[in-house]
């Protein structure tokens, strides 16, 4: 479970996405490297997505899995309500006081992974299959309150 929610962090998959990843979803890009190639449940567009480091260790590590084999996925995906009470007893665990479900991971990649370290916005909005930039402009809203805090947080350093 753990493996699979930080593989949505690395990749920006939603659950639905990484429950039907195939195999053969995952190719050689243009650079050489491998990517994501599939289409958005939710949305039916393209998504494209090179796969960072960390995504293709989870990959690695579940490729002679029997599940995946015998049903040709990526990753042994449990249900989307099993994963969501998993991660909410870890989030009680670890006293995260937040309703912690499994699209965090999706918003991580957004916001954490991508924007947060100079991805630009039309990048971004594509790797997330998403139809228009207003609908990735909320990610960059969320980065641009946390700006706000942590400036808030400097300036009372200089008073």
């Amino acid at each position: 479970m753990r493996d699979i929610f930080l593989f949505s962090c690395y990749s920006g998959l939603a659950y639905a996405d990484v429950k039907k990843l195939k195999r053969s979803e995952i190719v050689i890009g243009i650079d050489g490297e491998k990517w994501l190639v599939c289409k958005r449940q939710k949305t039916d567009v393209a998504a494209r997505i090179p796969l960072l480091p960390a995504a293709l260790q989870i990959i690695q590590k579940y490729s002679t899995h029997s599940h995946c084999i015998i049903n040709d996925r990526v990753l042994p995906v449990l249900s989307n309500q099993k994963m969501n009470a998993y991660l909410k007893e870890i989030a009680v665990k670890c006293e995260i006081d937040k309703t912690f479900t499994y699209h965090i991971a999706r918003h991580t990649f957004a916001t954490t992974i991508t924007l947060s370290n100079g991805v630009p916005i039309e990048t971004v909005s594509k790797m997330l299959g998403h139809r228009n930039l207003k609908t990735t402009q909320q990610y960059a809203k969320i980065l641009d309150l946390k700006i706000s805090e942590d400036m808030k947080s400097l300036r009372s350093k200089f008073l």
